[in-house]
């Protein structure tokens, strides 16, 4: 399914969104920086978008969004610590993550939604206890093997866009101390929020506001260590998907440089009665159509059982 592209983004409302910040322990002694927009409404887990923040989810924030949504940022990212042993951030870790939100949060069981990596995660977190998820809606992310997935808007063949990827990650990894006394401190106005618009990595629906805001929180995150987690992310394999037995759903961004559509239109038809939903959007179609990623989100929570 294709949807319209008449839409109107919604501004985060200044000063009014809903947001609260607590600290989580997570299984390892890690202590995390969770979040939750405390509204009224059932339940959600979101696994979000690698090294990504709260403000990336304008229609989640508003104090009337009908969805009580607990999360995380990740190790390293936003407030949360980095773990004793630095190798612990890998999907693996991420799911103990999920895991303790969830008990803090005392939540037995819910539906989860995954952006980018997060859709990763979330599915893992399915296989290995199936028990704690009751749906899965997955934006902008593949279940497993997403470096595979990465630039297929620009006609890399499959077979070269993982090594790319990792390649491209490896040198910023290495080469980002030089970096991050730059890209920590770079002011992000108006002026670069629009050009960010008009990349095509991101596109011109997504306000600029809410650009500026999260970007700038992004940018927060010293490079080399952004890509340390980005590496071990990649190494999670795809998900066997005869093994995910929650209801679930997809929405894709037509033109997203990071998570091929078709990839994700693939795994939506091997799970059966998944919805597959494709936008005029980019990786960051919940910045750009934050309308209707809310109401596919909204119609799937209102079609679980129970």
């Amino acid at each position: 399914m294709v949807a319209g592209s008449n839409v109107t983004a919604l501004p985060l409302p200044t000063g009014g969104e809903s947001l609260r910040f607590y600290d989580v322990v997570s299984a390892d002694g890690t202590r995390l920086r969770a979040w939750t927009n405390d509204a009224d409404g059932p339940t959600v887990l979101l696994c979000n978008g690698l090294g990504t923040n709260p403000y990336a989810w304008p229609a989640l924030l508003r104090p009337d969004c009908g969805v009580r949504v607990i999360s995380w940022n990740h190790r390293g990212v936003g407030g949360s610590d980095r773990p004793a042993d630095p190798e612990r951030v890998d999907v693996s870790a991420f799911v103990e993550d999920a895991l303790a939100v969830l008990d803090q949060a005392g939540v037995a069981s819910c539906p989860v939604l995954g952006w980018s990596i997060g859709v990763n995660t979330a599915f893992e977190l399915a296989v290995e206890r199936p028990h704690r998820v009751a749906g899965l809606f997955a934006v902008a992310g593949v279940p497993g093997g997403t470096f595979s997935s990465m630039g297929a808007p620009l006609q890399i063949p499959r077979f070269a866009r993982r090594p790319i990827s990792l390649g491209v990650a490896a040198t910023l990894e290495h080469t980002g101390r030089l970096i991050s006394p730059v890209s920590t401190r770079l002011p992000v106005g108006r002026r670069t929020a629009n050009l960010l618009r008009h990349s095509g990595f991101l596109l011109p629906g997504a306000d600029p506001e809410v650009v500026e805001r999260a970007v700038t929180e992004f940018l927060s995150t010293p490079v080399e260590w952004y890509m340390h987690l980005a590496r071990a992310a990649a190494r999670h394999d795809r998900v066997r998907l005869s093994r995910v037995q929650a209801p679930s759903a997809f929405v894709a961004g037509r033109y997203d440089l990071l998570a091929s559509s078709a990839d994700m239109r693939s795994a939506s038809a091997r799970l059966p009665g998944s919805r597959y939903v494709e936008l005029r959007g980019s990786h960051f179609v919940q910045m750009e159509r934050p309308e209707q990623v809310h109401d596919e989100l909204l119609a799937f929570l209102g079609d679980l059982p129970g």
